[in-house]
């Protein structure tokens, strides 16, 4: 891998090239945005990971491949800038989304390194596709309708104390939560801290899906719960998805509900709560809560049982309480979300 390079001259157009970070999706072609197969069709060179220039074999043919291991990502880059350099278009893929643990970070620090600017010749087009949790998600019901977000389990280029805290933080906080990266042949043991982080917060029948190879022909789909999350099969090649609190899994389909049930009466043809209006803010929403606060205060609580009681930082407490408020309405036509 070339840790460093020396930049070549900018040519100038006509003659200059393109980089087009395509995300390919899961993998699929129907799968695949309209303008990620133009791109791969329009480029001159494509250059990507081994596996996923085998997934897009049906697209590339008579064009410059260039194949690259995994762990050469900067290398990608390094090929990819030259060829633009050298008048070429070149598509650079990643599975998923180039954006989310693909290979649009690693492109723009080889470019800046190389002192590319935005008004160079060469031209970078970032061409988004379904990331894993995306398609995983789809195939296994709806777990991600309410607040989620992604942890990669590899400490290849992060150290674990930083993964460590991440998942903590994040378990506590009851996300929805999609691991990247969760398991290899050298790396079996971070799946197991990560269990154990999770199981500090959440109950262990906490529904987990485990969706190997989405879209692709050793699809595999394996429902579980936390505590026996890491006695799975899991790999490279599998996304874990973990539901938070209200995560249920029913007749073979994973939801994590939006929470209208806490606003409306669903058995009752979704009549509204008593204390709730349609189209306000929940009861227990900010102003709800900024009233509960100041009561449970007035009452005698101190600053640290608050803390402790709604689970938020002492700090955070005593500054909402000492910040003037009052008990406005939310505006007319506020939404749902």
């Amino acid at each position: 891998m070339n840790d460093s390079f020396e930049p070549q001259p900018a040519l100038q157009p006509p003659f200059a090239g393109k980089i087009m970070l395509v995300g390919i999706g899961p993998g699929s072609v129907e799968h695949m945005t309209g303008r990620a197969r133009a791109a791969i069709a329009e480029a001159d060179v494509v250059i990507g990971y081994v596996t996923y220039i085998k997934l897009v074999a049906d697209l590339i043919e008579g064009k410059e491949i260039i194949r690259k291991s995994m762990t050469e990502e900067l290398d990608r880059a390094v090929s990819a800038l030259e060829a633009a350099r050298a008048g070429k278009k070149v598509a650079l893929i990643s599975s998923g989304d180039a954006g989310v643990y693909g290979m649009a970070g690693p492109t723009y620090e080889v470019l800046f390194q190389s002192g590319w600017t935005p008004d160079e010749a060469v031209q970078v087009e970032i061409i988004p596709g379904a990331s894993a949790l995306n398609s995983c998600a789809a195939l296994v019901g709806a777990p991600l309708t309410h607040d989620f977000c992604a942890i990669s389990l590899s400490d290849l280029l992060t150290p674990w104390p930083t993964i460590a805290r991440r998942l903590d933080a994040v378990a506590m906080a009851d996300f929805v939560v999609a691991l990247y990266n969760p398991k290899s042949g050298r790396r079996t043991r971070q799946i197991v801290e990560a269990q154990r982080l999770f199981l500090r917060h959440r109950r262990a029948d906490t529904p987990v899906a485990i969706v190997k190879s989405a879209y692709r022909r050793r699809e595999n789909i394996v429902f579980t719960t936390l505590d026996r999350m890491a006695d799975a099969e899991i790999g490279m090649l599998s996304t874990v998805l973990i539901g938070n609190s209200n995560t249920f899994v029913r007749n073979g389909l994973m939801v994590t509900p939006r929470g209208y049930a806490n606003k409306y009466d669903m058995e009752e043809g979704g009549a509204t709560r008593d204390g709730e209006r349609a189209g306000r803010s929940l009861s227990t929403g900010l102003l709800g809560w900024l009233e509960t606060l100041q009561a449970e205060r007035a009452a005698g609580a101190s600053v640290d049982i608050l803390a402790a009681r709604h689970r938020l930082p002492a700090d955070y407490i005593r500054d909402t309480l000492a910040e003037p408020w009052n008990d406005e309405v939310a505006t007319e036509g506020e939404g749902e979300a």
